[in-house]
């Protein structure tokens, strides 16, 4: 019986080796890909090893340990406008999360148009989270091991793609995944965590420097009631909720509560002045349909942050039913306004950060997930 095939994300960690692995066990043929952030050239025997051979070695390792093939892709013009995306973000004092952004218009859309291209059905990757069939349709869900779930980070895709997503390792726990990697010996087994932003070596601020020197200029650090306590270089440096490196002392700790680019000013303030009541979502992607009327959900802000009861109201009036992105995983719905929605926690919450993902849950399972576009007091 010929094995189906799958696509695979490989990045020589430890947590995609063990998804193809698992894969391969359960009878399917993985094809592995990397996807490539910087540019590749082909080979010389006057250069030597390529760029994307040196920076894939670890994902080559890893395939030829499992017996897989591994294509390496050069993905250097998706990852141009991910940074592009980020820089403009900063200059216009927002964080953006790279991360959730990555996964929806590179790593998934280059998957699942290498899966059509190739007439192969699904696609898979090393993420701590979940897709179950359940009451007649796909759904997403958290991960079980709630440390290191990555359920926030795939709230975006869209939901008509989800059929076509396979995660082997939602089931288990770090400590299972990292213990059947040295069972099996495998080459990434002892491998360390790997980083949050792939493309970032140095700091935000660094990368803004490099690339958009034009969105950097100094300006005042102003406290609540706007008097000035002193300056900076640049409000690249700073999100909503930081507290160390402000170059400020006032005898008590201070935190950023506000970024005002016009100004080029960064505000400051003490730890009560970070809590917002709630926030507005955009560009929302929904999973269930969308609510008619003011519901219930828990909504994680940033991936590190608890998620926290609230009430969610659609702001959106117009259109019927859910949101339906095509099933290729590109971001039509960042272009077409999916959605807008208002939260409101139960609780204030410490730096409600425009520009980061607000994902909204019901127990495990994800509702939707949009950027924040303002707190509200």
């Amino acid at each position: 019986m010929k094995r189906e095939a799958i696509v695979v994300a490989m990045s020589g960690g430890v947590d995609s080796t063990v998804a193809a692995h698992l894969l391969r066990e359960a009878g399917c043929r993985p094809v592995g890909v990397y996807l490539h952030p910087g540019p590749v050239r082909p080979q010389t025997p006057s250069e030597g090893a390529s760029d994307a051979a040196v920076a894939s070695a670890d994902a080559r390792r890893a395939a030829d340990a499992l017996g897989i093939p591994l294509e390496v892709v050069d993905a250097s013009a998706d990852f141009d406008r991910l940074i592009d995306h980020l820089c403009t973000e900063y200059g216009r004092g927002r964080t953006p999360n790279p991360c959730v952004r990555c996964n929806r218009t590179i790593k998934f859309a280059r998957l699942l148009a290498m899966a059509d291209a190739r007439g192969i059905g699904c696609v898979a990757t090393g993420h701590y989270a979940r897709v179950e069939w359940e009451a007649g349709r796909w759904r997403l869900k958290r991960g079980l091991d709630r440390g290191k779930d990555q359920s926030y980070f795939l709230a975006r895709l869209a939901p008509a793609a989800l059929e076509r997503i396979r995660l082997p390792i939602g089931e288990m726990t770090k400590r299972h995944v990292r213990r059947l990697a040295r069972d099996l010996a495998l080459p990434c087994r002892d491998a360390p965590e790997s980083q949050d932003v792939c493309f970032l070596t140095g700091s935000v601020g660094d990368l803004v420097r490099a690339r958009r020197p034009d969105l950097v200029r100094p300006g005042p650090i102003l406290d609540t009631d706007g008097r000035q306590l002193g300056r900076h270089d640049g409000i690249v440096d700073f999100t909503i909720g930081q507290r160390r490196g402000l170059g400020v002392a006032v005898g008590e700790p201070r935190y950023v509560v506000a970024i005002r680019p016009d100004e080029a000013a960064v505000v400051v303030g003490p730890a009560e002045a970070t809590r917002a009541r709630g926030l507005v979502a955009e560009d929302i992607v929904w999973h269930e349909r969308p609510p008619a009327e003011p519901v219930r959900a828990e909504v994680q802000i940033r991936y590190r942050h608890p998620a926290a009861p609230a009430w969610v109201t659609r702001l959106d009036a117009s259109g019927e039913g859910e949101a339906r992105p095509d099933a290729s995983g590109t971001d039509n719905a960042d272009a077409d306004g999916a959605g807008r929605a208002q939260v409101r926690f139960d609780e204030p919450q410490h730096a409600v950060t425009p520009g980061q993902a607000a994902v909204l849950y019901r127990d495990d399972r994800v509702l939707g997930g949009g950027w924040i576009a303002e707190a509200l007091a």
